[in-house]
């Protein structure tokens, strides 16, 4: 019994010490260095460019009314057409305005034919009355007669052009170039002049883009003396795919003031859509150039970390540690970000694998260059 607890006894010490051995080994024991891809701090003069939210709507919006009334005989164009100026859309029920001409035209022969027998009379009795045979008040009573023909002549053929264009207007034509849309009226449905909407045409080229800008940022380019026509020209347009529209715009429309809700400006600008790849109800960025920053401090926005309303950046310390930095944030290049305080040019900044690299931690650096990040638009 004794020997067998001494057995028990030395081999929990032995135990003991070994375990203390391999803890003191493991303690002594360098971290692994971790693999991280990092790239040097950009400095360059930078253009800046801000971007708003904007929605690309019709230049045009032209709700197509009828000029007469009645019943639509014929539809021509279906809904969603590419429609030119003075297309025929619609055809009214013509019959009772043909009618009404067809009226007004006797009524003018006859007011024709009554005006020119008593021009007859008048120059007979101009005749008679030169060499005294008749009164002359009986050839001014028949020259006004005829003033009174002449007018009812007048008076009916206006009642005809009127006619004539009522008949006419039975084509219902687009005013302009654009897209009908596919609300439009169909065959037999009554029409009241002036007020029923048969379609709406859209405008297809060019068409706008709507968006606002902030008090502040109205501000910002006032100051820096950047006019409207200055930094509203050239502007790019992104899609909602992320890919660039290949048509510069340039400003249109700057609303009289600030809207009193949200202290913002409206504007709009205008894009040509030859290819009308553009609809309204489509949402896109507007990318406007500013004021350009004299040596400006830049890194990928991917190198950034946000963490409880601040931003961090890890950089590669003296001795190949991770160490992270605090930096303010500036306006956004593309996909680079300006960097207004926290980082000096000499700084190396990790780009991928940052998140595995805890401060003190060693770093396995390997350089890369804008190249080998890929970023559009940035040499």
């Amino acid at each position: 019994m004794i020997t067998n607890k001494k057995s028990i006894i030395w081999l929990t010490v032995l135990f003991l010490l070994v375990t203390a051995g391999c803890s003191k080994q493991q303690a002594t024991r360098p971290p692994q260095a971790v693999a991280v891809k990092a790239m040097q701090v950009i400095q360059q003069d930078t253009p800046v460019t801000y971007e708003y939210v904007g929605e690309i709507v019709a230049k045009d919006e032209v709700p197509i009314k009828a000029q007469i009334s009645g019943n639509i005989s014929r539809k021509l164009v279906k809904g969603g057409d590419i429609i030119q100026a003075g297309q025929p859309l619609f055809e009214i029920d013509q019959r009772k305005y043909a009618a009404v001409v067809a009226d007004a035209e006797a009524q003018v022969a006859q007011a024709q034919a009554s005006l020119s027998n008593v021009r007859r009379d008048v120059r007979r009795y101009q005749s008679l009355a030169d060499q005294g045979a008749i009164a002359v008040q009986t050839l001014d009573t028949t020259s006004s007669q005829a003033e009174q023909y002449q007018a009812q002549v007048n008076a009916y053929q206006a009642k005809l052009d009127q006619a004539r264009k009522d008949l006419d207007d039975t084509q219902v034509v687009s005013p302009v170039d654009g897209r009908i849309g596919v609300g439009e009226l169909s065959a037999g449905a009554y029409v009241t002049a002036g007020s029923t909407v048969l379609a709406t045409v859209s405008t297809v080229d060019p068409v706008q883009v709507s968006f606002s800008m902030s008090e502040n940022e109205y501000l910002k380019f006032a100051k820096i003396g950047s006019s409207p026509d200055a930094w509203g020209q050239n502007l790019k347009l992104i899609l909602s795919d992320g890919s660039e529209y290949p048509v510069a715009g340039h400003l249109d429309q700057i609303d009289r003031g600030l809207a009193n809700q949200t202290g913002t400006l409206a504007m709009k600008a205008s894009f040509g859509n030859p290819q009308q790849l553009l609809v309204p109800g489509m949402f896109a960025k507007i990318v406007a150039t500013g004021e350009t920053r004299q040596g400006a401090l830049l890194i990928p926005q991917r190198a950034v970390q946000e963490m409880l309303g601040k931003t961090f950046v890890t950089i590669v310390g003296p001795n190949s540690e991770a160490v992270t930095r605090q930096v303010k944030l500036g306006p956004k290049i593309g996909n680079l970000q300006i960097i207004e305080d926290g980082l000096a040019l000499q700084d190396v900044v990790v780009v991928e694998g940052f998140a595995k690299a805890q401060p003190g931690t060693p770093l396995n650096v390997t350089m890369i260059g804008l190249n080998d990040l890929a970023i559009p638009g940035v040499q």
